[in-house]
C-alpha cells in the first residue's frame, strides 16, 4: 500500500474517532459504488451525515479543504443519494448534510482537526 494510502487510512480512522467522541454513530465507512465512494457516513441527532476526509502532513500543496471544489462536492452529494437508495432503512426520515473534515500534522493519530459542517 503506498505511504499516501497508508496516510489516508490513518487520517480516516482519527476522523471516525473524532466523531464518535462527540456523538455521531458510524453507520458506513469507504463505502463504494460505480460513482465513487464516501469515507464515513454517521448519524448524528435525526441526520445522516456523510463525511469526506482529508488527511496532509502538512499545507505544502494547500489546505486539505482546498481539495474540494465544487464538482468534487456535487459528487459527495450525489454518492449520499445513492447511499440513502442503497440503504432506505438506516436513511428513512432522516435529513440529509455533507461535512469535510481536515486531518493536518505530521502524525495522523495527533494531527489537528478541522470540521466544516453543511458544506453547500
Amino acid at each position: 500500500m503506498a505511504d499516501k494510502d497508508v496516510l489516508g487510512r490513518a487520517g480516516e480512522a482519527r476522523a471516525a474517532a473524532y466523531l464518535r467522541e462527540r456523538g455521531y454513530r458510524i453507520l458506513d465507512q469507504n463505502w463504494r459504488c460505480r460513482d465513487g465512494e464516501i469515507d464515513l457516513v454517521a448519524a448524528h441527532g435525526g441526520q445522516l451525515v456523510f463525511v469526506e476526509v482529508k488527511t496532509r502532513r502538512g499545507v505544502g500543496f494547500g489546505h486539505p479543504f482546498d481539495a474540494i471544489t465544487a464538482r468534487k462536492l456535487a459528487r459527495l452529494h450525489r454518492l449520499a443519494v445513492a447511499w440513502v437508495v442503497a440503504h432506505p432503512e438506516d436513511a428513512h426520515g432522516r435529513a440529509v448534510r455533507v461535512d469535510a473534515l481536515a486531518v493536518l500534522g505530521p502524525d495522523p493519530t495527533t494531527a489537528e482537526i478541522e470540521h466544516i459542517a453543511g458544506l453547500q
